[in-house]
């Protein structure tokens, strides 16, 4: 496993004492002898170390085995961390000793014994959750995707998925697909070679957030969402169900969340150079620390570069990756942040939905998983750049509030020429076509975001409110043409070669939406042992001639705490999305709803290093659209309003520390999805399975870590075109896929890793229309990593 990057100089020495057990350092220029409003209830020692480190904004850094099974008494009032610390301590068999910008603790060692040492495990709080770079852990220590409260994942009363820094560098996960086909209960549909759909609970995946600020993805044309490298982001968090209360409009499955990495307050960074299957070679650079001698000023600024060939004939993609981040502390309660990232997608031989299924026979198409339907001069380019800045107050009563503006441009400029039609004689190669089409276009979005956060006292009780309000304005223009089908003589002849038109694109009609609404949340505190957490979003929805405002999106959840370990919860969430369906006066139809309920229990074991859950959900979308064979007042077709999709299912989860040396992230999930009992999504499975692990060898083998995976998903199917000229049932059977990795440390700077994906080199395909795509053989990439 990787040294931690953030372990501070002052450890060692501690260490070599063998004095500490646990430091913590400031996370921010607020000096740590500076009293703050501290809060803290009767919980666990390591509980209530998080919180503290939370609410005086401190770095901690504590090994689980000196805190595992410890109470801490409730602590309140203006206190410096050296007050605070000696009250939770108190009767623990630890002491804090407070040195200028450090605090260590350690046991408090009996007469002539010689002081225990531990190792230590970094964890940094902000209002996005815990930093997860450094901690090496597979499972996060709090998130707010929820609901803006910034809380622990047995505290949410949703289930969420977190693919950790530590589980993206165990296991080489440099692109979100890599990182998704990781996370449990959602499935990867290849729709081409630049284009993915992602799927959960039922429903298609198109919202994505970049620290928390929300963008609608339009699959159709995609504009750099699935390309997105990993490299400038710290996790990854998928919310499953409606997340309407933050979202607004959106389609119910699940919200991805995409985390980026935050400046440091000492120098750290590291390069990499890899190399892997077919020519792929990729670069990596990363540095963080402080820009000023009190380190009140921090930046960080991560580069990557990716050439990658494939093991389709023709096809490369080069993609540059750049990101800068600085953190001012403008008061010792004030941070602003600024930043930006820019990715381009720059491919050849890029393929357009894939080969047609059928041969003229109407026997599968059967091709080589080299065999590229595209031109030689096909491409689809993507590319998106990203402005944002945000203002935080800490007050001293424990408020905070945040105001994040967000500026990004997603773009797509394709030129494609694909075997994507016909069905070719199995003999002479004649009846396939070749789509040709040039579209180029832009999406600018620009958003707001402000909240204010923090505790309320009510009925002798302490409680959490969130009051916030977002704003988003969202232009889209475009221009292309459909260039027709030409047909091509011999299919299994293709070898690329045909001349490109002469594009001459015509402009789309230009289409901006508006959204716009004002939340609220709050966590009641009812008991010790019961928390309801309460929202609602009234928000407003303008896209042309499409407007609805009023739309009240509500949120509602239960915990129960069985005992220190155990929680039971329930949930309700919804969602919205209008649409321009209208029926036979001519009247649009109502927005789509979607609305899911959740049951399930919870549980955290030491000190919230492994987590665990067991849900089931029920998921509706109202008022879906269907065509009554009749016209609107304009001649465009009517349709109706009906009730839509149920989806029901049953989810397990389970991710971080199983030991101190064995990290674990694994899930099931079973799903039915029907509209009037009638199979829906078939393209999505209905039951999958995923496992990752790694474990850190000791002894002879230590600096070895290993990992291995399996991903398992049953069958799925689709509605395909047929040569007969009807449409037939195509089922892609199940399929298993195994994974393995290695990493061995030579010294805590340098460090070597092998990454295997489809390690037995199943030979798999995706459905899409009329079309599939070969799922990549087995393939390998080896990495040098140098950390400083």
């Amino acid at each position: 496993m990787p040294h931690p990057r953030l372990q501070p100089a002052p450890l060692t020495l501690a260490i070599a004492l063998a004095l500490s057990s646990l430091v913590l350092a400031p996370a921010q220029a607020q000096p740590v002898t500076a009293a703050v409003p501290i809060v803290l209830p009767a919980q666990p020692l390591g509980a209530a170390l998080n919180e503290l480190a939370r609410q005086a904004r401190l770095q901690l850094m504590v090994h689980p085995d000196g805190i595992a099974g410890k109470q801490a008494p409730a602590v309140s009032g203006t206190l410096t961390p050296q007050q605070a610390l000696d009250q939770l301590l108190r009767g623990s068999g630890l002491a804090a000793q407070v040195n200028g910008a450090e605090v260590i603790i350690r046991p408090v060692p009996a007469a002539g014994a010689a002081e225990a040492t531990l190792g230590a495990v970094t964890v940094t709080a902000n209002q996005l959750g815990e930093i997860t770079e450094g901690t090496g852990s597979y499972t996060p220590g709090t998130i707010a995707t929820a609901t803006r409260l910034v809380l622990t994942p047995r505290e949410t009363p949703q289930s969420i998925s977190v693919v950790t820094r530590q589980q993206m560098d165990d296991f080489g996960l440099t692109s979100i697909d890599g990182v998704i086909n990781h996370t449990p209960g959602v499935s990867v549909l290849t729709m081409d070679s630049e284009r993915t759909m992602y799927y959960a609970r039922g429903f298609e995946i198109n919202n994505f957030q970049y620290d928390g600020i929300p963008m609608q993805r339009f699959s159709g044309y995609s504009s750099g969402n699935t390309l997105s490298d990993m490299a400038i982001y710290d996790r990854v968090e998928v919310l499953k169900g409606a997340t309407g209360l933050l979202t607004g409009s959106g389609d119910p499955g699940a919200t991805i969340n995409l985390i980026r990495k935050k400046p440091t307050r000492k120098l750290q960074g590291h390069a990499t150079l890899g190399l892997g299957s077919w020519d792929n070679y990729r670069s990596e650079f990363d540095v963080s620390g402080p820009l000023n001698e009190s380190a009140s000023v921090r930046g960080r600024a991560v580069a990557a570069y990716q050439d990658k060939h494939s093991h389709l004939d023709r096809y490369q993609r080069k993609t540059s990756v750049f990101y800068g981040v600085v953190e001012a502390d403008l008061t010792p309660g004030t941070l602003l942040t600024v930043g930006a990232d820019y990715q381009d997608n720059d491919p050849r031989g890029s393929t357009w939905f894939g080969t047609p299924i059928y041969n003229s026979n109407g026997d599968f198409n059967q091709t080589g998983r080299a065999f590229n339907p595209a031109t030689r001069w096909s491409s689809w380019q993507q590319y998106t750049r990203t402005g944002f800045a945000t203002l935080e107050h800490f007050f001293d009563n424990e408020w905070v509030a945040k105001l994040q503006l967000n500026h990004q441009i997603n773009g797509y400029d394709l030129r494609m020429g694909s075997l994507g039609s016909g069905f070719p004689n199995p003999v002479t190669g004649a009846g396939s076509s070749l789509w040709q089409g040039s579209y180029v276009g832009e999406t600018v979005s620009n958003a707001a975001d402000f909240y204010a956060s923090g505790p309320f006292q009510l009925f002798g009780r302490k409680h959490e409110l969130v009051l916030g309000g977002s704003f988003s304005h969202t232009k889209w223009t475009n221009e292309g043409q459909w260039a027709g089908a030409a047909s091509i003589a011999d299919f299994y002849g293709w070898s690329g070669d045909y001349a490109q038109p002469q594009w001459s694109r015509t402009a789309g009609k230009p289409e901006t939406t508006r959204e716009q609404g004002v939340y609220m949340a709050t966590r009641l505190n009812l008991r010790d042992d019961l928390k309801l957490l309460a929202g609602s979003r009234v928000a407003s929805y303008k896209k042309e001639q499409l407007q609805k405002s009023g739309v009240v999106v509500p949120y509602l959840g239960l915990v129960y705490d069985l005992d220190p370990q155990w929680s039971l919860y329930g949930s309700y969430t919804s969602i919205f999305k209008p649409q321009s369906s209208q029926d036979e006066l001519g009247r649009t139809l109502d927005p789509l709803e979607g609305n899911n309920a959740e049951i399930g229990a919870k549980s955290a074991f030491f000190d919230g290093r492994l987590n665990a859950s067991v849900a089931y959900f029920h998921l509706n979308q109202d008022n879906y659209a269907v065509s009554t064979g009749k016209r609107t007042p304009s001649g465009t077709t009517a349709y109706r309003a009906v009730s839509g999709v149920k989806t029901k299912g049953v989810e397990l989860q389970v991710s971080g520390a199983l030991t101190p040396h064995w990290q674990l992230h694994a899930g099931i999930t079973h799903q039915k999805s029907r509209r009037q009992g009638a199979p829906v999504s078939t393209l999505a499975p209905e039951s999958q399975l995923s496992l990752y692990a790694s474990h850190k060898l000791r002894g002879a083998l230590a600096g070895l870590t290993l990992g291995a995976g399996a991903r398992w998903q049953d069958d799925t199917w689709a509605d395909v075109n047929h040569p007969s000229g009807t449409k037939v049932r195509h089922t892609v059977k199940s399929f298993w896929l195994l994974d393995a990795s290695a990493r061995y440390r030579f010294s805590k700077q340098l460090s070597a890793s092998v990454a295997i994906n489809n390690l037995l080199d199943k030979k798999y395909y995706t459905v899409f229309d009329s079309n599939y795509s070969w799922g990549e053989p087995r393939s390998f990439n080896v990495s040098l990593r140098y950390d400083f």
